[in-house]
């Protein structure tokens, strides 16, 4: 059992996780109903919801990964590259970014710009965690987990230095 450090402060279970990832994926599934859409996870951290989400999803879907890095330790650098492209085309989709968190919204920005390009027939935004203090870009969510305070979290693929993403819950590093 992985011991969890004393400055932890658990914020959402994995049972809360659980049963929002159930609403998500009802209000994708009416959101979208009689389409197809394509999901584009964001890696590393997205990859636990986005296949929780996967599996809960009850119209025809796709999905791919680009991976993106802006963060150096526990602050965003500012500064966006990528990658790891998609690997198919999204022409003519109706395309959901799937993202762990949105902290200050530019590598989100920066992501929604790349995908414009790409004549997707839509694109929405479905965070897991939402950080609303951190933002310097305004841009539309339209399907949110949780909203959460200004601190770091890990679990549930959320990292810091690559520990602590195989945690069930939602952790705020004190």
């Amino acid at each position: 059992m992985l011991e969890i450090p004393s400055y932890f402060t658990r914020l959402y279970t994995a049972a809360e996780i659980d049963k929002r990832v159930d609403e998500i994926a009802a209000q994708i599934t009416e959101d979208f109903a009689g389409r197809k859409v394509h999901l584009v996870g964001v890696l590393r951290g997205a990859n636990i919801f986005l296949s929780d989400l996967v599996r809960r999803i009850e119209v025809p879907l796709s999905y791919d990964f680009l991976a993106v890095s802006s963060y150096s330790g526990t602050s965003s650098t500012g500064v966006v590259r990528l990658i790891k492209d998609l690997d198919e085309s999204i022409e003519s989709e109706h395309v959901i970014v799937v993202e762990d968190i949105i902290d200050s919204g530019l590598t989100l920005n920066y992501i929604l710009e790349q995908l414009q390009h790409r004549k997707p027939a839509s694109v929405h935004v479905c965070a897991f965690l939402n950080r609303p203090h951190s933002r310097k870009v305004e841009m539309k969510i339209d399907y949110t987990g949780f909203e959460i305070p200004d601190k770091f979290v890990v679990g549930y693929g959320l990292d810091f230095e690559q520990k602590w993403r195989q945690l069930p819950d939602i952790w705020a590093i004190n």
